[in-house]
Protein backbone atom coordinates (compact mmCIF):
# COMPACT_ATOMS: atom_id res chain seq x y z
CA UNK A 1 0.00 0.00 0.00
CA UNK A 2 2.82 2.38 0.80
CA UNK A 3 4.22 2.12 -2.71
CA UNK A 4 1.09 2.72 -4.78
CA UNK A 5 2.55 3.68 -8.15
CA UNK A 6 1.32 6.57 -10.24
CA UNK A 7 0.61 4.04 -13.00
CA UNK A 8 -2.15 2.58 -10.83
CA UNK A 9 -4.22 5.66 -11.71
CA UNK A 10 -5.97 3.20 -13.99
CA UNK A 11 -9.55 2.47 -14.88
CA UNK A 12 -9.86 0.49 -11.63
CA UNK A 13 -8.78 3.47 -9.51
CA UNK A 14 -11.23 6.29 -8.88
CA UNK A 15 -8.84 8.39 -6.79
CA UNK A 16 -5.18 8.14 -5.88
CA UNK A 17 -2.76 9.94 -3.56
CA UNK A 18 0.97 9.68 -4.25
CA UNK A 19 3.33 11.14 -1.65
CA UNK A 20 0.56 13.49 -0.58
CA UNK A 21 1.94 16.08 1.82
CA UNK A 22 0.14 19.01 3.44
CA UNK A 23 2.02 21.40 5.70
CA UNK A 24 0.49 24.24 7.69
CA UNK A 25 2.69 26.95 9.18
CA UNK A 26 6.49 26.93 9.21
CA UNK A 27 9.40 26.67 11.59
CA UNK A 28 8.37 25.96 15.17
CA UNK A 29 4.67 26.15 14.27
CA UNK A 30 4.87 23.74 11.32
CA UNK A 31 2.21 21.05 11.29
CA UNK A 32 2.35 18.13 8.83
CA UNK A 33 -1.32 17.32 8.39
CA UNK A 34 -0.41 14.82 5.64
CA UNK A 35 3.06 13.28 5.71
CA UNK A 36 3.74 11.60 2.36
CA UNK A 37 0.56 9.55 2.05
CA UNK A 38 0.17 6.92 -0.68
CA UNK A 39 -3.39 5.65 -0.94
CA UNK A 40 -5.71 4.36 -3.64
CA UNK A 41 -9.50 4.26 -3.79
CA UNK A 42 -11.07 1.61 -6.01
CA UNK A 43 -13.81 2.36 -8.49
CA UNK A 44 -17.16 0.85 -7.56
CA UNK A 45 -16.16 0.40 -3.91
CA UNK A 46 -17.08 2.02 -0.59
CA UNK A 47 -13.96 3.10 1.35
CA UNK A 48 -13.93 4.61 4.84
CA UNK A 49 -11.10 6.79 6.18
CA UNK A 50 -10.64 6.69 9.96
CA UNK A 51 -8.17 7.91 12.53
CA UNK A 52 -7.89 9.86 15.77
CA UNK A 53 -8.70 13.56 15.82
CA UNK A 54 -5.92 15.41 14.03
CA UNK A 55 -4.78 12.34 12.07
CA UNK A 56 -5.32 14.09 8.73
CA UNK A 57 -8.39 12.22 7.51
CA UNK A 58 -10.49 15.28 6.58
CA UNK A 59 -7.44 17.01 5.09
CA UNK A 60 -6.79 13.97 2.91
CA UNK A 61 -10.38 13.91 1.71
CA UNK A 62 -10.41 17.66 0.98
CA UNK A 63 -7.19 17.34 -1.04
CA UNK A 64 -8.47 14.30 -2.94
CA UNK A 65 -11.66 16.19 -3.75
CA UNK A 66 -9.84 19.30 -4.96
CA UNK A 67 -11.21 21.43 -2.12
CA UNK A 68 -7.68 22.01 -0.78
CA UNK A 69 -4.23 21.90 -2.37
CA UNK A 70 -1.21 19.81 -1.42
CA UNK A 71 2.14 21.15 -0.30
CA UNK A 72 3.79 18.23 -2.11
CA UNK A 73 2.94 15.01 -3.94
CA UNK A 74 0.03 14.38 -6.25
CA UNK A 75 -3.63 13.45 -6.13
CA UNK A 76 -5.60 12.05 -9.03
CA UNK A 77 -9.28 11.76 -9.83
CA UNK A 78 -9.27 8.95 -12.36
CA UNK A 79 -6.18 9.66 -14.49
CA UNK A 80 -6.33 13.44 -13.94
CA UNK A 81 -3.59 14.98 -11.80
CA UNK A 82 -5.40 17.75 -9.90
CA UNK A 83 -2.20 19.78 -9.47
CA UNK A 84 -2.01 20.14 -13.28
CA UNK A 85 -5.37 21.89 -13.49
CA UNK A 86 -6.12 25.59 -13.58
CA UNK A 87 -8.57 26.90 -10.98
CA UNK A 88 -11.31 26.96 -13.62
CA UNK A 89 -10.62 23.39 -14.76
CA UNK A 90 -10.52 22.24 -11.14
CA UNK A 91 -13.92 23.86 -10.57
CA UNK A 92 -15.30 22.08 -13.64
CA UNK A 93 -13.87 18.75 -12.50
CA UNK A 94 -15.46 19.13 -9.06
CA UNK A 95 -18.75 20.02 -10.71
CA UNK A 96 -18.78 17.27 -13.31
CA UNK A 97 -16.94 14.34 -11.73
CA UNK A 98 -17.21 14.69 -7.96
CA UNK A 99 -20.17 14.48 -5.58
CA UNK A 100 -20.13 15.77 -2.00
CA UNK A 101 -22.09 14.88 1.13
CA UNK A 102 -21.35 16.79 4.31
CA UNK A 103 -22.40 16.47 7.95
CA UNK A 104 -24.50 19.61 7.52
CA UNK A 105 -27.08 18.77 4.87
CA UNK A 106 -26.38 21.99 2.91
CA UNK A 107 -29.83 22.11 1.32
CA UNK A 108 -31.28 25.36 -0.02
CA UNK A 109 -34.25 26.05 2.30
CA UNK A 110 -36.41 27.74 -0.36
CA UNK A 111 -36.11 24.88 -2.87
CA UNK A 112 -38.09 21.64 -2.90
CA UNK A 113 -36.39 18.29 -2.38
CA UNK A 114 -36.39 17.66 -6.14
CA UNK A 115 -35.03 21.15 -6.90
CA UNK A 116 -32.24 20.59 -4.36
CA UNK A 117 -31.35 17.27 -6.01
CA UNK A 118 -31.12 18.74 -9.51
CA UNK A 119 -29.57 22.09 -8.44
CA UNK A 120 -25.93 21.27 -9.38
CA UNK A 121 -27.02 20.12 -12.83
CA UNK A 122 -29.27 23.16 -13.23
CA UNK A 123 -26.37 25.48 -12.36
CA UNK A 124 -24.16 23.66 -14.86
CA UNK A 125 -26.81 23.93 -17.56
CA UNK A 126 -27.08 20.14 -17.83
CA UNK A 127 -30.31 18.20 -18.23
CA UNK A 128 -30.71 15.35 -15.75
CA UNK A 129 -30.97 11.79 -17.02
CA UNK A 130 -34.62 11.25 -16.09
CA UNK A 131 -34.39 7.45 -15.89
CA UNK A 132 -31.36 7.66 -13.60
CA UNK A 133 -32.90 10.45 -11.53
CA UNK A 134 -36.05 8.38 -11.00
CA UNK A 135 -33.93 5.37 -10.01
CA UNK A 136 -32.08 7.47 -7.44
CA UNK A 137 -35.33 8.89 -6.03
CA UNK A 138 -36.91 5.43 -5.88
CA UNK A 139 -33.84 3.92 -4.22
CA UNK A 140 -33.74 6.67 -1.62
CA UNK A 141 -37.43 6.11 -0.90
CA UNK A 142 -38.52 9.74 -1.14
CA UNK A 143 -40.71 9.73 -4.25
CA UNK A 144 -43.66 11.08 -2.26
CA UNK A 145 -41.60 13.89 -0.67
CA UNK A 146 -40.10 15.53 -3.74
CA UNK A 147 -42.29 18.65 -3.55
CA UNK A 148 -41.52 19.23 0.15
CA UNK A 149 -39.18 21.94 1.42
CA UNK A 150 -36.24 20.87 3.63
CA UNK A 151 -38.05 22.27 6.70
CA UNK A 152 -40.85 19.78 6.02
CA UNK A 153 -38.47 16.80 6.08
CA UNK A 154 -36.83 14.96 8.96
CA UNK A 155 -33.06 15.12 9.40
CA UNK A 156 -32.69 11.66 7.92
CA UNK A 157 -34.84 12.60 4.93
CA UNK A 158 -32.83 15.81 4.39
CA UNK A 159 -29.58 13.85 4.34
CA UNK A 160 -31.12 11.36 1.89
CA UNK A 161 -31.90 14.32 -0.37
CA UNK A 162 -28.27 15.45 0.00
CA UNK A 163 -26.98 11.97 -0.92
CA UNK A 164 -29.40 11.88 -3.87
CA UNK A 165 -28.07 15.26 -5.03
CA UNK A 166 -24.54 13.80 -4.99
CA UNK A 167 -25.68 10.74 -6.95
CA UNK A 168 -27.94 12.46 -9.47
CA UNK A 169 -25.19 13.66 -11.83
CA UNK A 170 -23.51 10.22 -11.84
CA UNK A 171 -20.16 11.51 -10.58
CA UNK A 172 -17.03 9.42 -10.83
CA UNK A 173 -16.64 9.56 -7.07
CA UNK A 174 -18.58 10.79 -4.02
CA UNK A 175 -16.80 12.15 -0.95
CA UNK A 176 -18.80 12.01 2.28
CA UNK A 177 -17.54 13.83 5.39
CA UNK A 178 -19.20 12.43 8.54
CA UNK A 179 -22.52 12.11 6.65
CA UNK A 180 -24.38 10.66 9.64
CA UNK A 181 -22.85 12.98 12.26
CA UNK A 182 -26.05 15.00 12.77
CA UNK A 183 -28.45 12.03 12.70
CA UNK A 184 -29.89 9.61 15.24
CA UNK A 185 -28.77 6.00 14.88
CA UNK A 186 -31.87 4.87 12.98
CA UNK A 187 -31.66 7.67 10.40
CA UNK A 188 -27.89 7.25 10.20
CA UNK A 189 -28.22 3.56 9.41
CA UNK A 190 -30.75 4.38 6.68
CA UNK A 191 -28.24 6.75 5.05
CA UNK A 192 -25.39 4.26 5.33
CA UNK A 193 -27.52 1.48 3.85
CA UNK A 194 -28.54 3.78 1.00
CA UNK A 195 -24.87 4.58 0.34
CA UNK A 196 -24.08 0.86 0.46
CA UNK A 197 -26.90 0.21 -2.04
CA UNK A 198 -25.60 3.01 -4.29
CA UNK A 199 -22.29 1.16 -4.51
CA UNK A 200 -23.77 -2.34 -4.88
CA UNK A 201 -26.72 -1.55 -7.15
CA UNK A 202 -25.59 1.57 -9.01
CA UNK A 203 -21.83 1.02 -9.24
CA UNK A 204 -21.09 4.27 -7.39
CA UNK A 205 -17.70 4.95 -5.77
CA UNK A 206 -17.82 6.43 -2.26
CA UNK A 207 -15.06 7.63 0.06
CA UNK A 208 -16.29 8.47 3.56
CA UNK A 209 -14.53 10.07 6.51
CA UNK A 210 -16.04 8.87 9.78
CA UNK A 211 -15.16 8.38 13.44
CA UNK A 212 -17.93 5.81 13.94
CA UNK A 213 -16.95 2.09 13.79
CA UNK A 214 -20.56 1.14 13.05
CA UNK A 215 -20.56 3.46 10.03
CA UNK A 216 -17.18 2.16 8.85
CA UNK A 217 -18.53 -1.40 8.93
CA UNK A 218 -20.75 -0.54 5.93
CA UNK A 219 -17.61 -0.01 3.83
CA UNK A 220 -15.71 -2.54 1.73
CA UNK A 221 -12.43 -1.28 3.12
CA UNK A 222 -11.20 0.99 5.91
CA UNK A 223 -7.88 2.82 5.83
CA UNK A 224 -6.52 4.15 9.11
CA UNK A 225 -4.52 7.35 9.47
CA UNK A 226 -2.35 8.49 12.38
CA UNK A 227 -0.13 11.59 12.44
CA UNK A 228 -0.68 12.21 8.74
CA UNK A 229 0.32 8.71 7.62
CA UNK A 230 -1.58 5.61 6.52
CA UNK A 231 -0.87 3.03 9.22
CA UNK A 232 -3.24 0.15 8.47
CA UNK A 233 -6.27 -1.05 6.52
CA UNK A 234 -9.08 -3.56 6.95
CA UNK A 235 -11.02 -5.35 4.22
CA UNK A 236 -14.68 -6.35 4.77
CA UNK A 237 -14.52 -4.77 8.23
CA UNK A 238 -16.77 -5.46 11.18
CA UNK A 239 -17.54 -2.76 13.75
CA UNK A 240 -15.63 -4.80 16.37
CA UNK A 241 -12.50 -5.00 14.20
CA UNK A 242 -12.65 -1.27 13.50
CA UNK A 243 -13.12 -0.46 17.19
CA UNK A 244 -10.16 -2.64 18.15
CA UNK A 245 -7.98 -0.93 15.57
CA UNK A 246 -9.04 2.54 16.72
CA UNK A 247 -8.23 1.64 20.34
CA UNK A 248 -4.71 0.72 19.25
CA UNK A 249 -4.30 4.03 17.42
CA UNK A 250 -5.48 5.99 20.45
Amino acid sequence: MSDAPVSSASSATAALAVGATKIYGEGDTEVRALDGIDAYFERGKFTAIMGPSGSGKSTLMHCLAGLDTLSGGQVFIGATDLSSLSERDLTLLRRDKVGFVFQAFNLVPTLSALENITLPMDLAGNDPDDAWLNEVIDTVGLADRMSHLPSELSGGQQQRVAVSRALASRPEIIFADEPTGNLDSTSGNEILQFMRDAVDLMGQTIVMVTHDPLAAAFADRVIFLADGKVVDELLDPTAEQVLDQMKQLH
